[in-house]
């Protein structure tokens, strides 16, 4: 007798779990599809943004050839191409923008969106003054790029290395699609 009870209450528990994630999963699926259109015009302004923010003019969208894996779209301008990247960060991808103009010189970069740590890899893409003079030193460069701590040009964000070294991998990254692209 007390098995049966036992049973039955167990049952009762799981089919009162089984209405509750049901309700919840539905509410989700429904604020979903109501911010889902939402978030897309964001980000699809984020990108454009970013495009114009490297390319003057702006670009439109074309076929590439990555062997790096991390160029996810490359748009082309009259002024020659903005390439969307995202290297692997400390905390994360990285997505950032790399303007490169049609001799291979970047014209600049604009970082998308990070996941870094507040006060240290954060910076890259902060709009203060020591995140305009972090990306700023890329314009201007051609070829391939590092941090002095890599025997390159380029002064890292102090405390963030990793950070550096990956915005670094992304503007490579841009340079090699860009140079396959001719």
């Amino acid at each position: 007798m007390k098995t049966e009870s036992t049973a039955k209450y167990v049952m009762r528990l799981a089919l009162t779990l089984l209405v509750i994630t049901s309700v919840v999963a539905v509410a989700l699926a429904g604020v979903n599809s109501v911010t889902e259109p939402r978030i897309a015009a964001i980000a699809a302004e984020k990108t454009q943004s970013a495009i114009e923010a490297v390319l003057p003019g702006g670009g439109e969208q074309v076929d590439f050839t990555d062997d790096s894996g991390i160029v996810s779209a490359v748009y082309q301008g009259q002024a020659g191409y903005a390439v969307e990247v995202v290297p692997a960060g400390f905390n994360g991808g990285i997505t950032m923008m790399v303007g490169i103009d049609n001799q291979g010189t970047v014209l600049g970069i604009c970082v998308v969106s990070n996941t870094e740590t507040a006060g240290l890899g954060a910076i890259a893409g902060a709009d203060t003054s020591a995140g305009e003079a972090f990306r700023s030193q890329f314009a201007g460069t051609s070829g391939s790029v590092a941090v002095s701590k890599d025997g390159g040009q380029l002064d890292s964000i102090t405390g963030a290395t990793i950070t550096s070294r990956a915005i670094c991998t992304g503007v490579n990254a841009a340079l090699a699609c860009v140079a396959n692209q001719g």
